[in-house]
């Protein structure tokens, strides 16, 4: 199957009219959250259709976001599962130093409850061993601090700001 839909800027959705999507098959990109941030490339929806995205550069794909209206469906961001580290600290500032730790090495962390969650990495084991941290692989949905930016604007439906930049760890 052909790539037939080339997704190249953002739907501007009316808030006023929530219902806008009432009605339509909702298909979705299931995305890790590396792939919510490099948005080019060929991929499958859910559904099976077949999609180029080509976004700006610096784009970065909240969950929940809608890519794309059609007549009779849509297209919105999934946030798929994927490998992480489940980091449990003891305490506030155990949890703080943990992340200082991670941030200080550029890599992204997430929180979940009172555990961090950080990318699945060789990097990140040694640091974590070397902190003594309690930590075990897990799979789960990895959206991390600091890195989606929504449209704060009354009249747009909240999905990721086209012309965000990942903020710098």
């Amino acid at each position: 199957m052909s790539t037939n839909l080339v997704i190249d800027h953002l739907p501007h959705l009316d808030v006023a009219n929530p219902d806008g999507l009432a009605g339509k098959e909702r298909d979705c990109l299931r995305l890790t959250s590396e792939q919510r941030r490099w948005v080019r490339g060929r991929l499958t929806t859910a559904a099976g259709r077949e999609v180029g995205l080509a976004l700006p550069t610096g784009t970065v794909l909240a969950p929940d976001a809608v890519l794309w209206v059609d007549e009779n469906w849509f297209l919105a961001v999934e946030a798929a599962p994927e490998p992480v580290l489940r980091v449990t600290p003891p305490d506030a500032p155990t949890a703080i130093r943990y992340a200082f730790e991670v941030g200080n090495r550029h890599f992204p962390l997430a929180l979940d409850g009172a555990d961090l969650l950080v990318p699945d990495d060789s990097a990140m084991v040694q640091l974590l061993d070397r902190l003594g941290a309690s930590w075990h692989r897990d799979t789960a949905v990895f959206r991390p601090v600091g890195r989606a930016h929504s449209h704060d604007h009354p009249d747009a439906h909240p999905h990721a700001h086209p012309h965000a930049q990942p903020d710098a760890p």
